[in-house]
């Protein structure tokens, strides 16, 4: 999910237990809950950059143990710095590296819980494992999410108005109280929405598409309303691309589905899918769709991943792009953001 989704989910953890947070506590749970996106600057670099380096780098677990220690590290610099100098308004229990290292964990263990459950996925054993994790309950971007997560952040402010208008002085906490239950309302929607996905997976597997079986399908949040999901269904020569529309299962319609036909074998196809691009890409790709073109002096080939549309803008709906010439030897392979390449 993107940074400030994240921020906040590291507010309402620090406001649950705020008296078991040591000295910064609040800082270190939302730097080491936002540090973990810093490999989007990869982007920069290019798509096969990004396709190497994003929500690996600092979402793995080995990245996660160098950026906590280093986090934990100076922080505890900070406070040899400011201890003394700065006193703490509330009591809180003492400042050490080895609490400052727990808060770090469980603010990078937030972040990854919500990575998950969008669809991009990420690598938790990266760079010794090449597999790609993704629920695929939400968007990068879910509104629901985010109005969640400020609503249980600002009703303690207002329950604290309203008492200083009625006079009441007595410390509420009302803060702890509605951050946990705000807390499991995120996990409660995020449930919601995996039996909804599991719900959308089984309505595409239960059709026919062009007269073929389906062999898999997969289910995709689409838009701001969790009924509304887009679906992808392989079938044995063709890709289909359909809306599944939870509110009213009847009107689904596999006869609607936009068909993608793969590819027949070819030297050419079989030659661009052994290149080390492509190979790489099969491994983060959930519906990966092939094109072989012949072109004046040889062949193009092309690779995609069909769970995202065509030409979204999302950088990480990267495809590879590979050109043969006549004799199939490989003469230019590279990565591509999708939104960047022509129609």
């Amino acid at each position: 999910m993107e940074p400030f989704t994240h921020a906040l989910a590291s507010v309402a953890l620090a406001r649950t237990r705020p008296k078991l947070l040591p000295r910064f506590g609040l800082a270190m749970l939302i730097g080491s809950g936002v540090a973990p996106d810093l490999d989007y600057a990869s982007y920069w670099g290019g798509a096969g950059a990004f396709l190497r380096f994003h929500r690996t780098l600092f979402h793995s677990i080995p990245g996660a143990a160098l950026t906590t220690c280093a986090m934990a590290a100076a922080f505890c610099a900070l406070d040899k710095q400011w201890n003394g100098k700065t006193p703490q308004k509330s009591p809180t229990i003492p400042f050490t590296c080895v609490s400052a290292l727990a808060v770090c964990a469980v603010g990078w263990g937030g972040h990854i819980l919500l990575d998950l459950a969008s669809g991009e996925g990420l690598q938790l054993l990266w760079p010794f494992r090449v597999h790609w994790t993704a629920w695929n309950l939400v968007a990068n971007f879910d509104p629901w999410v985010l109005l969640l997560l400020i609503g249980g952040l600002l009703l303690p402010q207002l329950f604290r108005l309203v008492g200083e208008e009625i006079g009441t002085h007595r410390r509420s906490k009302a803060g702890a109280g509605t951050a946990i239950f705000t807390l499991l309302l995120l996990g409660a929607y995020l449930g919601a929405r995996a039996d909804l996905r599991s719900r959308a997976i089984d309505l595409l597997l239960s059709s026919e598409y062009r007269g073929h079986e389906p062999l898999a399908a997969g289910a995709f949040p689409w838009s701001a309303n969790p009924l509304n999901w887009r679906g992808v269904v392989s079938t044995d020569n063709t890709m289909e691309e359909l809306l599944v529309p939870l509110s009213s299962p009847a009107d689904f319609n596999a006869g609607r589905s936009l068909t993608h036909y793969k590819p027949e074998e070819s030297p050419a196809l079989e030659a661009a899918e052994k290149t080390e691009s492509a190979q790489r890409f099969l491994k983060y790709a959930e519906f990966p769709l092939a094109s072989v073109g012949r072109r004046e002096d040889g062949y193009r080939f092309e690779l995609r991943d069909v769970r995202f549309p065509a030409r979204n803008a999302s950088p990480a709906n990267v495809i590879v792009r590979v050109d043969l010439d006549s004799s199939l030897r490989v003469t230019r392979e590279q990565y591509r953001y999708a939104s960047s390449c022509d129609p």
